[in-house]
């Protein structure tokens, strides 16, 4: 059963007097439970083409199917649309004002008009479940380490409840150390069978965890497959070029 399906999805603006097109007609369905991780070099529009499934960029053209509904239609409320797509971003983007605990309620008490205690108590599980318990609740993020802000941004996302959780490059801003932890607490995301659609650098772990591999470059899906596939026998030459500096 497909959560999200993209249909010809195109994106350009105006440099000057030129329109410079960033997405290429991309076509993507992502389907219930499935882990899906986008790759290629920097530059080929990855980030983008998340950026858009959500709507923090607006796409120039093509569907946007939420559960069969055109998100992109005149009139379609967007609003439950949004509650219902989690989103980890490389900067992590939590409040510096508030403290890991309430960092985590106030979305669900503000966009989702949950009761404060109801609100807290999904709250506390959840960043049970990232390893982020008592202790770091009232902390705030500057007393944190990169791995540890992640993990509350991961607990924030699993918090709203959602259909999926769209990651970009969640650790390209961590220090080595701290990048297998988060990567850990994905895994066992993805193994509980929550949808998730991952922009990432890191070739092993979207070999080893993923269901479905997309290779974009210059602004296409230039080839995807299951991983072990498309990392052992890939078919297009700049998804081996691609492959053998990274895995090199």
């Amino acid at each position: 059963m497909s959560v999200i399906e993209l249909k010809n999805i195109t994106k350009s603006f105006m440099d000057g007097m030129q329109k410079r097109e960033i997405l290429h007609d991309l076509n993507l369905t992502v389907n219930k439970g499935e882990f899906v991780a986008i790759v290629g070099p920097s530059g080929s529009g990855k980030s983008t083409f998340l950026r858009s499934i959500n709507l923090l960029e607006s796409p120039s053209g093509g569907e946007i199917l939420y559960h069969g509904d055109n998100v992109l239609e005149k009139g379609y409320d967007l609003t439950t649309y949004r509650e219902k797509l989690g989103m980890v971003f490389q900067s992590f983007n939590l409040f510096e004002n508030l403290n890991v605990l309430e960092n985590t309620i106030v979305a669900q008490t503000t966009v989702l008009k949950r009761d404060h205690s109801e609100a807290e108590k999904i709250a506390k599980e959840n960043l049970e479940k990232v390893g982020m318990g008592e202790r770091y609740w009232q902390a705030k993020p500057k007393q944190l380490s990169g791995g540890q802000k992640q993990r509350v941004a991961i607990a924030r996302a699993l918090s709203m409840n959602p259909d999926a959780i769209l990651f970009d490059e969640p650790t390209s801003a961590l220090d080595p150390e701290m990048v297998g932890e988060v990567l850990k607490i994905m895994q066992d995301l993805a193994q509980e069978g929550l949808t998730m659609i991952v922009v990432t650098h890191e070739m092993e772990f979207a070999r080893d965890v993923s269901h479905r591999v997309i290779f974009m470059d210059k602004g296409v899906i230039a080839e995807e497959g299951k991983p072990e596939e498309l990392f052992t026998n890939p078919k297009e030459e700049r998804t081996k070029e691609f492959l053998q500096r990274y895995l090199s």
